[in-house]
């Protein structure tokens, strides 16, 4: 999509040089009029992207299949998060290593999507793995499994993570 769009752009620019390049003097007010249309078709092509993706993600996770998990960190929570994997019915669907920043925001209340994707009606099993350290500088290492009901609908899972556990919440 990106390059759709540069290649418009670039398509734009190359017109309008070459317009220039046949010696036809052109006043100030026109170029400031070929300015306007050239921000006016880059917005419009921004805006056929944003539309794009949107339906893209419609086509490629259905709401009836698609599953969502996300990753929070319980509140006042000082362990360092180094790493989460996800696992689904046995196969590994997301595997994230955390910067500081990201680190900082999950600690400040923030949630991170870490996996969105499409599964049958049913019963599945759902793996967390988290790496990190404690506050006092020890290895930290905590593996669980929980059962993903998925029914017809979208579904939504929170993973929260602490030092004492992980917390799973269907919805």
């Amino acid at each position: 999509m990106y390059y759709l769009q540069r290649g418009v752009i670039l398509g734009i620019s190359v017109l309008l040089l070459s317009a220039a390049a046949y010696g036809q003097e052109i006043s100030r007010e026109q170029i400031k009029g070929l300015d306007e249309q050239v921000q006016e078709i880059k917005s419009d092509v921004l805006g056929i992207a944003a539309e794009l993706n949107q339906l893209e993600e419609k086509l490629l996770y259905p709401s009836n299949t698609q599953v969502a998990v996300f990753v929070s960190l319980d509140g006042g929570e000082t362990f360092r998060l180094d790493s989460v994997e996800i696992q689904l019915d046995g196969t590994p669907v997301a595997h994230h290593l955390y910067s500081f920043k990201e680190l900082e925001a999950l600690q400040k209340g923030g949630v991170q999507r870490i996996y969105t994707g499409n599964v049958r009606s049913g019963g599945h099993d759902l793996q967390v793995s988290v790496i990190g350290k404690t506050g006092g500088g020890a290895d930290f290492r905590k593996s669980e499994r929980f059962t993903l009901n998925k029914d017809v609908g979208p579904r939504i899972v929170e993973i929260s993570l602490a030092a004492q556990g992980i917390t799973f919440t269907d919805r």
